[in-house]
């Protein structure tokens, strides 16, 4: 019985610490900061009359572009630029996670390609391994049966986000590599494309480089989407599939 308590101080001590962090000032100031820029966020979508192309976005804000001064900044809305001939149906919204996700697949619909923005809340939120691994291969699964073309492209670590301070900032950096742990197991099961976000802090250029963070400290600014967008097109491979969907 004493080794199964003292077996859960390590818990106890990171929830409080948890607890500490949203009860500081500079912690509810960005809390404040991070829920302004969520109800300001909107979606961006686009339907061309003569679409070449079609894209399925769900997930969580990073899939809205919240931290984006506007929709169209956001990685949606700079694929829609780049490409207007590709029709976007983004259903991706603030706070999901990635049992939300499974909600937003909703309809049988096919698409040519299919990007899933989540984990970040998983992460946060502290959800359990198991369902975090369950949800993302159910989520998968779904992409899958709408698309052939499927990259899963969660946020990088999180721990790295300068609005999480010592020791939760390193819980959640452990919480984030195990998440991408799960994400690249699924994709391989099911044949999906993962856009690596993740970074350890040396390397990670939402560290190294001001202003890719939106004012909160967690979201990416345009700067930060623009890097997302540079990274997508370059390690999913649809470079060259949305170049059909170019003006002409």
């Amino acid at each position: 019985m004493k080794l199964r308590n003292w077996s859960v101080l390590p818990v106890v001590a990171t929830v409080a610490a948890v607890a500490l962090l949203f009860t500081t000032g500079c912690a509810v100031w960005r809390i404040g900061q991070a829920a302004d820029l969520a109800r300001q966020s909107t979606p961006f979508q686009q339907s061309p009359a003569n679409a070449m192309l079609s894209l399925l976005i769900v997930g969580d804000s990073t899939g809205v572009g919240t931290g984006a001064s506007a929709p169209g900044n956001s990685l949606a809305g700079l694929l829609g630029s780049a490409y207007p001939g590709l029709r976007i149906d983004n259903r991706a919204r603030d706070g999901a996670t990635f049992a939300d996700v499974l909600r937003q697949f909703e309809g049988t619909q096919r698409y040519d390609l299919v990007l899933i923005q989540a984990g970040g809340n998983d992460v946060i939120r502290l959800r359990a391994d198991a369902d975090v691994r369950a949800d993302v291969d159910r989520a998968t699964a779904l992409a899958r049966q709408r698309a052939d073309r499927v990259v899963l492209m969660p946020a990088g670590n999180v721990g790295n986000a300068p609005f999480f301070f010592a020791p939760v900032s390193q819980l959640m950096t452990s919480r984030a590599r195990r998440l991408h742990g799960f994400v690249r197991e699924s994709a391989t099961r099911h044949g999906a494309v993962v856009v690596n976000l993740f970074k350890e802090r040396a390397d990670d250029p939402f560290v190294q480089t001001p202003g890719l963070h939106a004012v909160d400290g967690l979201h990416p600014s345009d700067a930060g989407y623009r890097l997302w967008r540079d990274e997508l097109l370059a390690q999913s491979g649809w470079a060259d599939v949305l170049g059909g969907a170019q003006a002409r």
